[in-house]
């Protein structure tokens, strides 16, 4: 176990629960997503294991050593949030930097992150150069720039044309599968969690809580033939089933 939510709350300051009995566990080398409708709060569970906003009740429980383990976890946003007067390079440089890791001293693993991204090429490139996949490219060589053991991801492919989400798809299981992280990813799409994950935590709204918890069990990572089996058009009915009982759910609140 790497982090578990225990009976987590959440209540803006205007009166509003995203949140209310949640509760999740997230084992090593697990890649889970977070399924619901919008405002289910799947954003606001991913803020607070990140530690950018508080619980308002629960508890969050790092691993068996009860050490809070942030410090070694990368999140990208569903936008790419890169510095735009500065390289792909200096913007994976970022976190490195902020730890006082010289740019010379990080160069080797800065390279390594964009390489692994397919950005090698580009490494002199600014945002403005780049297309929106590539943009995402950098926030997630930025994100894995640290070796972190658990990768937080709010929707980030959400922007992207079809086949660029396909290609970013396939590349973060490659690169999950070579680094070895942990994966929390925050989606609106069965058919995309389907194909990424090895579980499913399915959310309901009004207040946010799981509905249910599906498993994926087929073998990782995925390739092509996966998206045109029996077996993943069979799991994404299994989720859709799930997913339209949520919002049937939020309809009785």
């Amino acid at each position: 176990m790497i982090v578990a939510l225990e009976n987590v709350s959440k209540t803006f300051a205007n009166g509003t629960t995203a949140l209310s009995g949640m509760s999740l566990t997230v084992g090593a080398g697990e890649f889970i997503s977070l399924l619901g409708p919008s405002g289910c709060g799947k954003s606001t569970a991913l803020r607070i294991l990140a530690g950018l906003t508080s619980a308002s009740a629960g508890t969050i429980r790092w691993a068996e050593d009860g050490v809070d383990h942030r410090a070694e976890l990368g999140f990208v946003f569903q936008e790419p949030t890169l510095m735009p007067w500065a390289t792909a390079f200096d913007n994976v440089w970022l976190p490195l930097r902020l730890k006082g890791v010289s740019r010379a001293a990080a160069e080797p693993r800065i390279r390594q992150v964009l390489d692994m991204v397919g950005l090698g090429d580009f490494h002199a490139s600014f945002p403005r150069e780049l297309s929106g996949g590539m943009k995402m490219r950098v926030s997630i060589a930025r994100a894995l720039v640290t070796k972190p053991k658990l990768l937080l991801m709010d929707e980030p492919f959400a922007a992207l044309d079809e086949i660029t989400r396909f290609k970013l798809n396939n590349d973060l299981l490659r690169l999950q599968a070579a680094e070895g992280f942990t994966v929390v990813f925050v989606t609106h799409s069965v058919f995309e969690s389907v194909y990424l994950s090895s579980r499913i935590v399915v959310m309901a709204a009004r207040p946010g809580r799981v509905v249910a918890e599906i498993a994926v069990d087929e073998p990782r990572p995925r390739s092509e033939a996966f998206r045109t089996s029996a077996a993943y058009a069979d799991s994404c009915r299994v989720v859709s089933h799930a997913l339209h009982g949520a919002i049937g759910a939020d309809d009785h609140l």
